[in-house]
C-alpha cells in the first residue's frame, strides 16, 4: 500500500523573525524521532528517551490535535537554514492529574539540543500565544506544566505571561502548574 500523506496546508503557518512554525509534514518524522530520543531533550520531561515506535505515536498524537480541537503543535524551522529546531504548540492530553486541566489548552515546548540558549523557545511560545488571541481571544486561559529542575523552561514560561498557580505531582515526579490568561498577562 502507498500511503497519501495529507496536506498540512490547513495547520495555520506562523512566522516570527527567525522561525517557521508550520504543520508537521510526513517528512519530518526522523527529525522528530532524533529529538525524544536525545537524553538532554527528555530530562525534564519524561526523563526516558523514545524508541522510534514511541516516537512515531507521539507524532501522530501531535499532528492529530489540529484536527479534533482546533489547535496542535507546529514543526518549528529554523528560517536561515531551513534546520528542524523542534516542536511549540497546544494540547489537551487528558492527562491525569490534580487538579485537573482537562479541556484547558496546554501550551508546550521541546526544542532540539542545538539551538538551546538561542532565545528560540520564548520566540515561538509568544508567537503560539499571539496566534491563540487572535483565534481564541484575549481571555484564552491556557496552562503548562513544568519541572521544578528545569529553571531554563521556567524562565520562558514566566517571559511569556505564566504564573505558577499550584505544585502537584504528575507520573510519580514533581511538577508545576502554570497559567496565563491572555487578558492579565
Amino acid at each position: 500500500m502507498n500511503p497519501r500523506p495529507q496536506s498540512s496546508a490547513s495547520i495555520p503557518v506562523v512566522e516570527t523573525n527567525r522561525l517557521l512554525l508550520r504543520g508537521f509534514e510526513l517528512g519530518d518524522f526522523d527529525d522528530h524521532a532524533a529529538l525524544w530520543a536525545d537524553p538532554d531533550v527528555v530530562r525534564h520531561i519524561s526523563g526516558k528517551v523514545s524508541s522510534r515506535e514511541e516516537s512515531w505515536n507521539r507524532f501522530l498524537r501531535t499532528c492529530g490535535h489540529w484536527s479534533f480541537m482546533g489547535f496542535g503543535y507546529w514543526a518549528l524551522i529554523e528560517k536561515e537554514t531551513g534546520r528542524f529546531a523542534g516542536q511549540v504548540g497546544l494540547g489537551d492530553f487528558k492527562r491525569d492529574i490534580e487538579p485537573s486541566i482537562e479541556g484547558t489548552p496546554e501550551m508546550g515546548w521541546v526544542l532540539a539540543t542545538w539551538c538551546h540558549g538561542r532565545g528560540y523557545a520564548t520566540e515561538a511560545v509568544q508567537a503560539a500565544l499571539r496566534w491563540v488571541e487572535t483565534h481564541f481571544g484575549p481571555d484564552c486561559r491556557t496552562v503548562c506544566l513544568i519541572d521544578p529542575e528545569n529553571p531554563a523552561s521556567i524562565r520562558v514560561a514566566e517571559k511569556c505571561g505564566y504564573r505558577e498557580y499550584f505544585r502537584t505531582s504528575y507520573h510519580g515526579g514533581p511538577t508545576i502548574l502554570l497559567e496565563r490568561c491572555s487578558a492579565r498577562s
